[in-house]
């Protein structure tokens, strides 16, 4: 299979290039490095992409010419501008461009050669739940940022109407080795390592389907490889929903010390609970999310120990 990833040099997207490398598949790892607002994040992956043995080609997917990227058998496109918090005031305009533009001009470009199209998105665009959120649910996306995953969706249908192979995947609270250093476990595994509080968003009673990247590369991978009817929804997500203090407390436990934090306002579109309902995902792929909390966790951690050390 050869397989096109945008947004490889990201977290989820270096994991997804190894993973397809070390199954056999050739991969064109493409990404924008200038525009990712966290450069030290981009070298480590673009580290971890060299020793998989894949060179990133540089590529905006905005202004560039896309032809090459439509020539394979798969696109898995990641790439886009995460995080709720920053997509507000004058995060909007870079979150419209980076997620919906990008993936606008992707779809065109797709739409002659219509290779397999997997678009990440995200359990952002169903708002608030108090039950596990199902693919048919209607959706409620309550920032620009899942404002603009929501748009993304809809071009995907448009472009599934008109006979292209799309499949999107909505993604659930991602963590594991190499997580975005924005992120809440990132943060507060930094902090319980150097003794540096982490800012604590909200009263810490957020609920989240916290998803290991292992588990989500496996879902976007059996993805990519089976055949599915085009415009195919499907939740990844761990069907747990976790207790944002009961997950600083097994990190405490994991490092035998807690980790400071400093209290902060609700971030304006941050839900109360994000909750998976894996079921579809189960039938179609026969995919079930495998890593229980504690031992992500504890991959997570050993990661950011051996970086200290380098």
């Amino acid at each position: 299979m050869r397989a096109v990833v945008t947004g490889a040099a990201g977290f989820i997207g270096s994991h997804l290039v190894e993973a397809l490398v070390a199954a056999g598949h050739e991969v064109l790892a493409v990404d924008a490095p200038e525009r990712n607002p966290a450069p030290a994040a981009v070298a480590e992956n673009r580290a971890a992409l060299a020793r998989a043995g894949v060179p990133l080609t540089e590529c905006d997917l905005v202004t560039d010419d896309l032809a090459g990227i439509a020539d394979a058998d798969v696109v898995l496109h990641l790439a886009g501008r995460p995080g709720v918090r920053g997509s507000w005031g004058t995060g909007e305009a870079d979150t419209l461009r980076d997620n919906v533009t990008a993936t606008e001009r992707l779809l065109t470009a797709c739409a002659a050669a219509r290779p397999r199209v997997i678009l990440a998105s995200s359990s952002s665009v169903y708002g608030e739940t108090s039950r596990p959120s199902v693919e048919g649910d209607g959706l409620d996306p309550r920032s620009p940022y899942a404002r603009s995953k929501a748009e993304a969706e809809r071009l995907a249908r448009e472009a599934a109407a008109h006979g292209l192979p799309v499949v999107v995947l909505r993604y659930f609270s991602v963590y594991g080795p190499r997580q975005r250093p924005d992120m809440a476990f990132h943060r507060f595994i930094e902090a319980a390592l150097n003794g540096s509080p982490a800012p604590l968003y909200g009263d810490g009673g957020q609920r989240r389907s916290f998803t290991f990247v292992g588990d989500v590369v496996d879902a976007t991978i059996r993805a990519a490889r089976t055949p599915l009817p085009p415009g195919t929804v499907l939740n990844v997500g761990h069907p747990v929903s976790t207790g944002l203090h009961d997950a600083l407390e097994r990190i405490g436990a994991l490092l035998g010390t807690a980790a400071p934090t400093v209290p902060k306002d609700a971030a304006p579109g941050d839900v109360a609970r994000t909750w998976a309902g894996p079921g579809r995902t189960a039938e179609l792929l026969g995919w079930t999310a495998r890593t229980g909390l504690d031992d992500g966790l504890a991959g997570q951690i050993a990661w950011h120990r051996e970086r200290a050390r380098v």
